[in-house]
């Protein structure tokens, strides 16, 4: 049960820091606050990086036997550390 609970917990932590880095890089692409010149194409192949690793470690979790709460689990681990890493950086945002 306190395992279902840490996941529900992660995955909000998660869906936080992904909706704020939604919301500085709108701002960015609307000129409020300045934006690196990658931000865009940043924000497109590191989603894709993030979710191959993603599915990567959930297959090879049901494939050792683990539970589907544990894949989800450790499939949960490179999308969190990448939205994480995004907040972290774009929090350091300066006025255009």
């Amino acid at each position: 049960m306190m395992e279902l609970f840490r996941l529900q917990m992660r995955t909000a932590q998660m869906l936080v820091e992904a909706s704020s880095v939604i919301n500085i890089r709108m701002l960015g692409m609307a000129g409020v606050i300045s934006s690196d010149a990658g931000e865009m194409k940043r924000m497109v192949t590191e989603k894709q990086t993030a979710f191959m690793e993603s599915g990567r470690a959930a297959m090879g979790a049901l494939m050792a036997g683990k539970s589907a709460a544990q894949a989800y689990g450790v499939a949960l681990t490179p999308i969190g550390r990448t939205t994480r890493a995004n907040s972290r950086r774009l929090v350091k945002w300066k006025s255009p």
